[in-house]
């Protein structure tokens, strides 16, 4: 089993790129393997890792469809929904809230 090439950080050579790199210039992965991976030392924990893909045997990304921009739509939808008063909030509920300014704190809505 041949191991993967590891590189240091910021020294992988020209042709690699992340996944994050990839969807910037538009690609996917395309079912290739990783071909390398790179490390970045940290002082009291194991490196972190990741991993690279050959920009040359990427393909470009699919492009979305009208049912995906749709479901995209209905879940973002989904998240602007209070789930006490059921109502639009105007903006995404937080989920450390789990609810609408106005659910949260009723009595200084009434005291304004």
């Amino acid at each position: 089993m041949a191991s993967l090439p590891v590189y240091r950080w910021r020294l992988a050579p020209d042709g690699y790129a992340t996944y994050r790199q990839l969807r910037a210039l538009g690609l996917r992965p395309g079912g290739q393997d990783v071909a390398a991976q790179i490390e970045r030392p940290r002082r009291r924990r194991g490196p972190l890792v990741a991993y690279l893909y050959c920009i040359d045997q990427a393909k470009p990304v699919r492009p979305m469809t009208p049912g995906r921009w749709a479901a995209l739509a209905k879940a973002n939808a989904a998240r602007r929904i209070c789930p006490e008063c059921r109502r639009d909030a105007g903006y995404v509920i937080p989920p450390s809230l789990g609810m609408c300014g106005r659910c949260a704190a009723p009595e200084e809505q009434r005291a304004a």
